[in-house]
């Protein structure tokens, strides 16, 4: 190569880099947008290093990434798409705020098939948008093992346990449970729980029933479930301070020892919220039912989602197909943020990934044999919440610290559901 061609591609080269294009060829497929959302554990290295590995299943492709300015990817997409700029391949939205107006291509059935465990998890009206490629718990409850010996305190496996426990630890002065009031998706872990587990773990079909006009969320076995929220509040289970209190300074409190329980979904296993060393004191169990039974609050996730309105979408699915199967973007998400694999052809051993105790006791609720549940409002298949209303429902969790009154706040969310699903 002559000194002048290595200059002029040295210049593309940067040009590209400028542009926030992955160091693959121009041409051929041509340009494609990534919409990614960046945190402490998939940070920008990260999206990276994965779209560069990816591009190179695609000839010819140049990836440009979009940053989600924050946590709502679902908030931003639509932005973009009001604009006209809806992206080529979408990370971690939810589909169900799409596929109804056909914003969305789904993926091919035989490689589902082929390459996942539950290829059909996250299906919606039998067309699945995105992979389903991991698995989170949404929530479980974390509990610092030396706060709890030292109150004997037992792990609670009921209600009546857990709010005995919450009581025991309140008049010995120690924060019961830790929560981060002023994210509102943080925020409304205890009511997912309660969701979860009250709910759908009575009725799995209940989110079936209130699209079909059987069900209502003012009903009593879902305000029952709520008025749970509303009485740990009263009973003092949070600091008085929590709606101001963010999702990284909850992580920090409750590592510090200023909480004794944290309910977060199975991404806090990951190590970078928690290191090895803190996790030898950190335990987990279930959100607590009345009875005693075991109910998993279960999402089986994925990460790329891609625009039917592409000018390329067969480049565009291609890529998000191979981003999808890279074992180390997977190895990265289960070191990292605590996912559990849900691939057909790769076991956890398979992706070389180092993980702790409190992983492995997380992992065993979705490898044992127990009652599985949609994750209320958290899912990405037909249990998904009409479009919007995941917001009105995170939004309950703070509500709920200033208006005890569940009856009047479950109506207000049943016109949201009725102004949503047109009903």
């Amino acid at each position: 190569m002559t000194s002048r061609r290595r200059i002029m591609t040295a210049t593309v080269l940067a040009l590209t880099a400028a542009l926030g294009l992955s160091a693959c060829s121009q041409g051929g497929a041509g340009s494609l947008t990534f919409m990614v959302f960046e945190t402490p554990a998939l940070d920008a290295k990260f999206w990276d290093t994965s779209i560069a590995t990816a591009a190179k299943e695609v000839s010819g492709a140049a990836i440009k990434k979009i940053v989600s300015p924050d946590a709502d990817r679902t908030k931003y997409a639509k932005q973009l798409q009001a604009s006209s700029q809806f992206p080529d391949i979408l990370a971690s939205i939810s589909p169900k705020d799409f596929a109804g107006a056909k914003l969305l291509k789904p993926f091919d059935q035989k490689w589902l098939d082929d390459n996942f465990l539950q290829p059909t998890a996250n299906a919606i009206g039998g067309e699945t948008y995105i992979p389903p490629t991991n698995s989170q718990i949404i929530p479980l409850v974390f509990y610092n093992k030396k706060i709890f010996a030292d109150n004997g305190i037992s792990v609670p496996t009921t209600w009546a346990a857990f709010t005995a426990a919450i009581t025991k630890l309140r008049a010995a002065g120690i924060t019961p449970l830790e929560l981060a009031g002023s994210e509102t998706w943080a925020a409304s872990m205890p009511l997912v729980g309660l969701a979860s587990a009250d709910v759908l773990g009575k009725d799995p079909a209940w989110i079936q029933k209130l699209y079909k006009g059987e069900a209502k969320l003012s009903d009593p076995i879902f305000a029952n479930a709520m008025q749970k929220a509303v009485d740990l509040v009263k009973m003092g289970a949070y600091n008085p301070a929590a709606l101001s209190v963010d999702f990284k300074t909850a992580n920090s409190n409750f590592l510090a020892g200023k909480s004794a329980m944290y309910p977060m979904g199975s991404w806090f296993t990951g190590s970078s919220y928690v290191s090895a060393a803190q996790a030898d004191n950190i335990g987990v169990f279930p959100w607590p039912t009345d009875d005693g039974s075991v109910v998993i609050p279960f999402n089986v996730g994925g990460t790329t989602s891609v625009s039917a309105a592409s000018k390329n979408v067969d480049a565009a699915q291609k890529f998000a197909q191979a981003w999808s199967l890279a074992p180390a973007n997977l190895k990265v998400l289960i070191e990292t943020d605590g996912a559990f694999p849900m691939m057909k052809k790769l076991g956890i051993k398979d992706f070389g990934a180092t993980v702790n105790g409190l992983y492995n006791s997380s992992y065993s609720y979705v490898t044992d044999s127990n009652t599985k549940v949609s994750s209320f409002g958290w899912v990405n298949n037909d249990d998904a919440l009409a479009p919007g209303i995941n917001d009105s429902f995170y939004a309950l969790a703070q509500s709920v610290f200033s208006d005890s009154d569940v009856k009047k706040q479950l109506t207000k969310l049943d016109a949201d559901w009725a102004a949503a699903t047109k009903k």
